[in-house]
């Protein structure tokens, strides 16, 4: 069983940047393919950013992030992190960490195994 807890979620000025951070538990951090989701008020959780696991290049976004977020992670220390910049009023939202039991990268939620309890991140305009 993994764990993840997200950190690093706040209120920030439209323009301003956050580094929300993942803490996951157990051994197998390094093989499993990582990603962000989100989840705004009344809408479907989205994809936002995924990296690849056992070396961790590859990397996937959004369009509407592209450019702007930064999906990377450190495997001495368990942990995955999102660094998001120039930000949007239309980035508010709930932010999820989540795992895959395979190193390759996928968009789509239901082929992640566990998923952090979500941090919080609003955009003032």
């Amino acid at each position: 069983q993994v764990q993840l807890v997200e950190h690093g979620g706040g209120l920030v000025q439209a323009g301003g940047s956050l580094r929300l951070s993942c803490a996951a538990s157990g051994r197998a951090f390094s093989s499993y393919a990582m990603g962000w989701f989100r989840q705004a008020p009344g809408k479907e959780r989205e994809f936002v950013a995924a990296i690849r696991g056992i070396g961790g290049t590859t990397t996937s976004y959004t369009n509407s992030v592209k450019d702007r977020f930064t999906i990377s992670r450190d495997n001495a220390k368990n942990t995955l992190y999102l660094q998001m910049n120039s930000l949007k009023p239309e980035d508010t939202a709930v932010y999820y960490c989540a795992a895959r039991k395979s190193p390759l990268v996928i968009t789509a939620a239901q082929y992640y195994d566990y998923w952090g309890q979500g941090t919080q991140v609003t955009v003032s305009s």
